[in-house]
């Protein structure tokens, strides 16, 4: 998660709202995680109890992507 600090804020504004647009982003006072900003839709949806992962089977992933993902995971093996 990435983390701002509550003294950068107001010289920062512009990079914690990109930041918090894609993932909650933790506010930090004296260097401890004190707040989280994040996306309206992602609230909503916390609260809401409504999801906003979305499940898919492997099976129907486009054959680019699906080579894609086997050489990420033949990378991280080999390179254990």
């Amino acid at each position: 998660m990435k983390q701002f600090a509550a003294g950068d804020l107001t010289r920062n504004t512009g990079d914690l709202f990109e930041a918090a647009a894609v993932s909650p982003v933790a506010i930090t006072k004296h260097r401890k995680p004190r707040f989280v900003v994040m996306s309206m839709e992602r609230f909503e949806a916390l609260t809401t109890g409504r999801s906003t992962q979305v499940a898919l089977d492997v099976t129907d992933m486009p054959e680019d992507l699906g080579k894609l993902l086997d050489t990420g995971i033949e990378n991280h093996f080999r390179d254990r």
